[in-house]
């Protein structure tokens, strides 16, 4: 009895350290193409195409995030939760170091690059088959009427990601910046072997889904889980919307804002860093005050009501961020940070929720990696090429982030009205098929 009282709480931790390290390792990236990859991976006499040169190899790891949903969530759906997330992770630290290892344009020529696209490719496939199998593995452990505030466990690792990925750049932004291009951004890659020792032992201790256990018993096992799940293609495409804004938004913020704020409004790099820092802790605050919220009041009111907070902020948080004081970057993003982070911590469980355990992980992996691609890979691209041509004006990029809360929002509300889901994210209703339309009490 003492162990299965442990394992939801182990499961919820395990999930936390893997996406902690997935995210890291994903984020490190991302920033290291927002201020290093340029120069060092696409060299130009013109900034601009150099920059979105780094951020196109930013978005193909995200383009690959859909065959790593597809591939994990068949290995999750049919073999176990457990088994997939250990190699997922596996996956992201082998091509996260072999980053760090790289050599440059300047050393290695076209095939430095090439290299470094590859490496992208595999970080997209790990981190596509991570979320849903973290996500799942949390809150299919969670005791009843606590799916969402387990599953919110799963998300917390995409701010304590940052954190840490922040903290690791911050500290090498204080480096000359010869030894920055020489050897300086190559160092929060190499400490993911580090990492992945501790997160691969947590994982390894923690048992497997509660509810895989009970259809694999049953004989219940999905043949072909992408098949089946691609049946309910309505409820897919409104779990992507779903996801939209959860995605698009924080990559705004935490990956594009850094090279605005850096390239377009030419201030400090290690001050926007700081400021990105302390905005990522209220990120991890607010994420865990979100899922207290959803378990109390319920998960769509929450969703609804950070996604109407999404639609009007990025009309404060700009004209924050070109003031260009460290105060008004930190309250600007931190005011995002509260819709973002809100949004993005309750949406797992709430998705989660519109599927059957037997294709669960194929169905939320397809939701998640397919927005993922269309809206995180095409964000920091999309803007980067907005604010190019309006810079200074502000307000064009306004209305992309608004657009993102308004579709997110309204598929929100289209599945709350179609499928009975309760307050804590679970399904109401429990069968071998999805459950029928029905409007949420």
């Amino acid at each position: 009895m003492g162990t299965s009282v442990k394992q939801p709480k182990r499961a919820a931790l395990a999930s936390f350290v893997g996406t902690t390290i997935e995210w890291y390792d994903f984020y490190s990236y991302a920033t290291a193409a927002a201020i290093v990859f340029g120069p060092l991976f696409f060299p130009g006499e013109n900034r601009f195409i150099s920059l979105l040169a780094s951020f196109g190899s930013f978005a193909v790891g995200f383009f690959a995030r859909p065959l790593g949903g597809v591939m994990f969530g068949y290995l999750g759906d049919r073999f176990g939760r457990k088994r997939s997330l250990l190699a997922t992770l596996m996956l992201m630290a082998v091509s996260t170091v072999a980053i760090g290892l790289l050599p440059t344009h300047a050393q290695a020529g076209v095939i430095a690059p090439i290299l470094l696209v590859l490496m992208r490719v595999l970080q997209g496939i790990a981190v596509g088959g991570e979320w849903g199998g973290a996500v799942l593995l949390a809150g299919e452990h969670a005791p009843e009427g606590k799916r969402t505030f387990f599953a919110s466990f799963a998300q917390l690792g995409s701010a304590s990601g940052l954190i840490l990925s922040m903290l690791a750049f911050g500290a090498i932004s204080t480096l000359s910046k010869e030894d920055m291009m020489s050897w300086g951004w190559r160092v929060p890659f190499l400490a993911s072997s580090v990492l992945l020792i501790v997160g691969f032992v947590i994982r390894a201790s923690v048992s497997e889904s509660p509810e895989f256990e009970e259809v694999k018993k049953s004989g219940n096992i999905a043949q072909k889980p992408l098949r089946e799940a691609l049946k309910y293609w309505p409820l897919l495409l409104l779990a992507i919307g779903a996801n939209v804004y959860g995605i698009a938004g924080v990559y705004f913020s935490n990956i594009f804002m850094i090279s605005y704020a850096t390239q377009f409004l030419s201030l400090d790099r290690s001050m926007v860093l700081h400021c990105m820092t302390i905005v990522a802790v209220l990120q991890f605050v607010v994420q865990l005050a979100a899922a207290f919220l959803a378990q109390r009041f319920g998960t769509t009111r929450v969703l609804l009501i950070t996604g109407a907070w999404a639609a009007i902020v990025p009309f404060v948080m700009l004209p924050l961020v070109h003031m260009g004081t460290p105060l008004s970057i930190t309250v600007g993003v931190g005011l995002a940070t509260l819709a973002e982070s809100g949004y993005y911590s309750v949406v797992a469980g709430f998705v989660s929720g519109i599927f059957v355990a037997r294709i669960r992980y194929t169905a939320i992996s397809i939701a998640y990696q397919v927005c993922g691609a269309l809206a995180g890979g095409l964000t920091p691209l999309v803007a980067t090429i907005i604010a190019q041509n309006t810079a200074p004006q502000w307000w064009p990029l306004a209305l992309q982030y608004t657009s993102a809360a308004i579709v997110s929002s309204l598929c929100v509300w289209l599945i709350s009205r179609r499928v009975s889901i309760d307050d804590a994210g679970a399904p109401r209703k429990t069968a071998d098929t999805l459950p029928r339309a029905a409007r949420t009490a």
